[in-house]
C-alpha cells in the first residue's frame, strides 16, 4: 500500500517535513499512517484529511489515498 503524506504549518515544522510517501501493509487508518510517519501516537486535536476531506482518525485509507495532517484551524500546539 502507498499512502501520500502531507504535514501544514506547526505540523510541518515540527516534523520537518512537508510530505512522504508511505509504504506498508500494516497501514488500516489515519491514526496508523500518523503513527508510521511521525512515530508517536495522533494527538487528540490535530486534524487529518483523507483525498482532501476530514477525516476522522479511525477512517480507512486505501492504496493510493492522500493523507494530509494540520494543526487546529483556530490555533494551538501539538
Amino acid at each position: 500500500m502507498s499512502i501520500t503524506v502531507r504535514f501544514f504549518a506547526s505540523v510541518r515544522e515540527r516534523l520537518g517535513k512537508a510530505q512522504e510517501i508511505i509504504d506498508s501493509a500494516d497501514i488500516n487508518n489515519v491514526a496508523d499512517v500518523w503513527k508510521q510517519s511521525a512515530r508517536t501516537a495522533l494527538p487528540d486535536n490535530l486534524l487529518a484529511a483523507v483525498n482532501m476531506e476530514f477525516a476522522r482518525p479511525d477512517q480507512p485509507v486505501r492504496d493510493g489515498d492522500e493523507v494530509a495532517f494540520f494543526p487546529p484551524v483556530t490555533g494551538g500546539a501539538l
